[in-house]
């Protein structure tokens, strides 16, 4: 839960919402929250929560080895965009294949 806030919070830091939208960061932010929130209700294991952040955090390092040379080129931003895409599916998938929690137990893990 308090991961969730702190996203949420990160997000009206940074700017408004039309400009920030597009944005790599914003829908990095965007997918953190949707598997947090899937965690907390559920939807998503703990096995496929640390999957599903792990794959985020794949998709950082790319950013950050492609931003080395201080810019990204089109055919960058355009392979980020396909990352996050993926991304983005492999998040609704994991929340819709009926697998849950079993909630009489603690919830434990990341």
């Amino acid at each position: 839960m308090t991961r969730t806030i702190a996203l949420a919070a990160v997000l009206l830091v940074t700017g408004t919402a039309g400009a920030f939208a597009h944005s790599n960061e914003a829908r990095q932010i965007e997918q953190r929250l949707a598997i947090e929130k899937g965690r907390e209700a559920g939807t998503i294991t703990w096995r496929e929560g640390r999957k599903l952040r792990r794959e985020q955090a794949d998709i950082l390092r790319v950013e950050r080895e492609l931003m080395a040379d201080g810019q990204l080129s089109a055919r960058d931003k355009r392979l980020l965009h396909t990352l996050q895409n993926d991304a983005e599916a492999h998040i609704v998938a994991e929340r819709s294949d009926r697998l849950r929690r079993w909630h009489f137990l603690p919830r434990v893990g990341n």
